[in-house]
């Protein structure tokens, strides 16, 4: 089961560099000085190396051994815009355009990673989402066979068994509303993020209808998404679509969907039918039931990007480093 222990094991055999694009912020300096005290992850920070060097030693951090890049003193700063005007030329950039833009932190971290001077990337301490996710889209780009970049969150708390439980869901952060392809492929990442947590997938595509219970375009999507899922991912246990009581109670789903497929009842990974209903209910299991959230954990890259909640804390900058690298 998920341990972050497992994850550090994992990176001290191959270790990462990570960039985090708000490398003066005191949460960022307090969570590279923890990572520096280890020997697993290297941190390289963005800003101006002064003040990142002074605002560390007024808080007490110890960020020796960081890496501190300044975007404005850069000395491979022509050979990234010309790669940016590359990747860019269909949208007509031009060297003078590309300068600006990479001036930002954001951009400039992004372009690190596709440059292969670092591993991957962690933003987001003051940037939006979709100021990680934009530059993410045009310098990374997705997968060969992805259409779309989604995204997921893993959910953890204590059992009463002495180990984790551990629950995915997704898309809580990107897709607004997914269609029925976008949702077979966000099964399909998101179960493979499950794993790398140490879970053992059972998907449920969830509803406000049980197997035909309710009606409507809703419903009708979630069924034909369900159907392709199951398709595309033969033997992976999924069922849909259903209520959410239905996934994941036994009982229950013996009486609403009988000979249902292993996921009914016992459901760990959920596929929500819309951002509304994604969000909504990944912060009622944090605030209601408990449970540890990390993410938005993006999947569907071909880089590890992600990206902070901007009312995170250190411990949760540590903490989705550690996962960043790893999925790296």
């Amino acid at each position: 089961m998920f341990g972050f222990g497992t994850m550090i094991e994992k990176l001290k055999k191959d270790p990462k560099s990570i960039v985090f694009t708000e490398g003066s912020d005191p949460r960022i300096l307090e969570a590279a000085s923890r990572l520096l005290a280890s020997s697993f992850l290297k941190p390289v920070l963005l800003g101006n190396p002064d003040e990142i060097e002074k605002s560390a030693e007024n808080a007490g951090y110890n960020i020796r051994g960081a890496e501190i890049i300044d975007p404005e003193n850069y000395d491979r700063f022509d050979e990234m815009v010309d790669l940016f005007c590359e990747i860019r030329k269909s949208k007509g950039m031009t060297p003078e355009e590309a300068r600006k833009i990479l001036s930002a932190g954001n951009y400039f971290g992004t372009m690190l990673v596709k440059m292969g001077v670092a591993d991957c990337l962690l933003g987001g301490a003051t940037y939006s989402t979709a100021d990680t996710v934009r530059p993410a889209l045009q310098i990374i780009k997705t997968k060969p066979g992805n259409s779309i970049v989604s995204s997921c969150f893993i959910l953890v708390r204590p059992s009463a068994t002495g180990e984790n439980e551990v629950l995915a869901m997704a898309d809580c952060a990107i897709n607004l509303y997914p269609t029925e392809d976008e949702l077979v492929e966000i099964c399909g990442e998101t179960v493979e993020c499950a794993r790398v947590f140490g879970v053992d997938p059972k998907v449920a595509f969830l509803s406000y209808s049980t197997l035909g219970s309710g009606k409507g375009d809703a419903v009708t999507k979630m069924q034909n998404a369900t159907k392709k899922a199951k398709e595309k991912y033969p033997d992976l246990p999924i069922e849909g679509e259903l209520q959410f009581d239905a996934a994941v109670s036994p009982r229950v789903a013996r009486t609403k969907c009988p000979g249902s497929s292993a996921a009914a009842g016992h459901a760990n990974t959920f596929i929500f039918p819309d951002i509304n209903a994604g969000n909504i209910g990944y912060k009622i299991a944090q605030r209601m039931g408990n449970f540890e959230a990390y993410g938005p954990i993006l999947l569907g890259l071909n880089a590890q990007i992600n990206d902070l909640s901007r009312g995170c804390n250190a411990l949760e900058v540590y903490s989705m480093s550690i996962i960043t690298a790893a999925l790296a």
